[in-house]
């Protein structure tokens, strides 16, 4: 019976490849080297819980209604009998309450939505500490980047369906948002909400978004993004053997493939899990959304918070001067339009061009396959570290009105204390960083040079103690010498030696500057001089 299985398989295998050529693809693909660490998982979280939104968002699209008319309730939920709601909330209660396993599916969707978004921030950290972003990688970046975005938007979209009064005081804020952009955002928010907000078009194109638009560039952008992977070859953390010119790992069939396969159902066993023991979003304790009342006590989901936080931060005077004009008539909104649309604008740009300005500023633009460890590169980290405790400080603001309730603390005091702690957290933890890096090289070297200490003290005969060290491996040694010593960049003189300023001489200066500030201070590694003289001496 085997037998007949094997030539059947074997028979049509063969059909396909005679008429496709697959078969060389196939061997090509099967024998790609994928390097083995467990932070090479963050993006596999980030697919699977994709490919669990899809599955449970096909299940929720059969039974959610995206219309904005307006119905009485009659339902299995009793204490809401006869309110009046939208079709879609209605939708939404039915499926909870009605739906066999509706109430499952539906908290899946929103937790792995938390976790797709999660999953791909923590990814993009690692990329960035480990300079995984370098050229050849610099349009995988982008395309890293814009699957940030695109989830962000997947979850507004998807957050905002239910109609309920959470989701719409969410949309309010946006709404208030798009209408500081001066001169079109009027336009915009109109066009949106087709009308004045809330109109009544929005959760029907909202659905259209989320189920096709969004879904879809994201598969395309998933597809570019694997593509470019098996394009550039997987980067690889450095150790011995492992250079610019190989990769050391697992071939992706049939080992990587099988680990692959198992941690998808693994990823799918968490989030059914969690979203079996936690409530999440319980729109029927929130109600259908009413625009009249502002409710206190709301956050949106976590990668929205920091907006809500810089919109609770920003003050309404600034020494004296308000920060809402009226020009020629139109009312400019400093205190919305600063926080809302230019700080998140430059935060993301940033992050966007980073590896340009890395590149540019370092003059480093060389082929890079072996990551840095984050220790040996102090000033990235440290701008890494800067940026997280920027965002940290913003998401802390956005849930002011619940820390002040739960430790029972003053609501201004702790915006008082974030809006000074926003200037000067980042820099004190860019300064601390890059400091802790320069130690942990100073402790590399040292174990180079001398070994571990093992505790074990010896007196020769004499007189003299000393304290016996143990050498390292050679993998030890190869893990802390075999990064690039980089020097801050080299400029000609401003003057030639006919007494003439030479031109591009002050944007030279510049590009110098910032490669001095990325490089002057630096603890540079062991030399092969310096490790056999270590190696002598210790032999002696």
């Amino acid at each position: 019976m085997g037998a007949k299985v094997n030539a059947a398989a074997a028979g049509t295998a063969n059909w396909v490849d005679e008429r496709t050529t697959i078969g060389g693809f196939v061997k090509f693909f099967a024998r790609k080297l994928f390097p083995d660490h467990w932070s090479f998982m963050l993006g596999e979280i980030a697919l699977y819980s994709f490919l669990v939104l899809v599955i449970t968002g096909i299940f929720l699209t059969a039974f959610f209604v995206p219309s904005m008319d307006i119905v009485h309730y009659e339902g299995e939920f009793a204490t809401m009998h006869g309110v009046e709601m939208s079709k879609a909330f209605e939708s939404t209660l039915v499926t909870s309450f009605q739906v066999p396993g509706g109430m499952l599916i539906r908290q899946m969707h929103h937790w792995s939505a938390l976790l797709f978004t999660a999953a791909i921030v923590t990814h993009m950290a690692r990329v960035f500490f480990t300079g995984a972003f370098r050229k050849p990688r610099e349009i995988n970046w982008l395309v890293g980047f814009t699957l940030m975005i695109l989830s962000l938007a997947a979850g507004f979209t998807g957050y905002s369906l239910p109609d309920d009064v959470l989701s719409g005081n969410g949309l309010r804020i946006i709404d208030g948002v798009i209408k500081s952009v001066p001169i079109i955002g009027t336009y915009i928010s109109y066009w949106l909400f087709g009308g004045e907000f809330p109109g009544e078009v929005l959760i029907p194109r909202m659905f259209t978004a989320h189920i096709l638009l969004v879904p879809g560039l994201i598969l395309g952008l998933i597809a570019v993004h694997l593509f470019l992977v098996f394009l550039h070859k997987h980067t690889q953390y450095p150790g011995g053997g492992r250079k610019d010119t190989n990769v050391v790992g697992l071939p992706l069939f049939p080992v990587y493939m099988a680990k692959a396969g198992g941690f998808f159902f693994v990823v799918f066993g968490v989030v059914a899990l969690v979203a079996g023991l936690f409530t999440i979003n319980p729109v029927w304790n929130y109600g259908p959304y009413d625009p009249s009342p502002v409710s206190a006590g709301t956050q949106p989901d976590w990668y929205i918070l920091f907006v809500d936080g810089a919109l609770r931060m920003m003050p309404g005077w600034i020494a004296g001067v308000p920060t809402e004009w009226v020009i020629g008539g139109y009312t400019l909104s400093w205190n919305i339009l600063i926080p809302a649309v230019v700080i998140p604008g430059l935060f993301f740009t940033f992050l966007a061009i980073y590896p340009w300005l890395e590149a540019w500023a370092t003059g480093d633009r060389g082929e890079k396959h072996v990551l840095d460890r984050p220790r040996n590169v102090p000033v990235r980290t440290g701008i890494g570290v800067a940026l997280i405790s920027f965002y940290v400080l913003l998401v802390i603001e956005g849930s002011n009105d619940i820390i002040a309730n739960l430790f029972h603390l003053s609501l201004n005091d702790i915006t008082m204390v974030t809006r000074v702690g926003i200037f000067a957290l980042p820099v004190l933890s860019f300064l601390i960083t890059r400091r802790i890096c320069f130690g942990l090289q100073r402790k590399d070297r040292e174990l180079v040079l001398h070994g571990h200490e093992t505790g074990r003290i010896v007196r020769h005969e004499h007189g003299e103690y000393i304290e016996v060290h143990e050498p390292l491996s050679d993998q030890e040694v190869w893990l802390r010498v075999q990064h690039e010593d980089l020097a801050p960049m080299e400029i000609a003189d401003e003057f030639n030696a006919r007494g003439v300023r030479r031109k591009g001489y002050k944007w030279d200066r510049f590009k110098q500057r910032l490669s001095h500030f990325y490089y002057e201070q630096r603890v540079r590694p062991v030399t092969p001089a310096e490790y056999e003289e270590a190696q002598h001496h210790a032999h002696h």
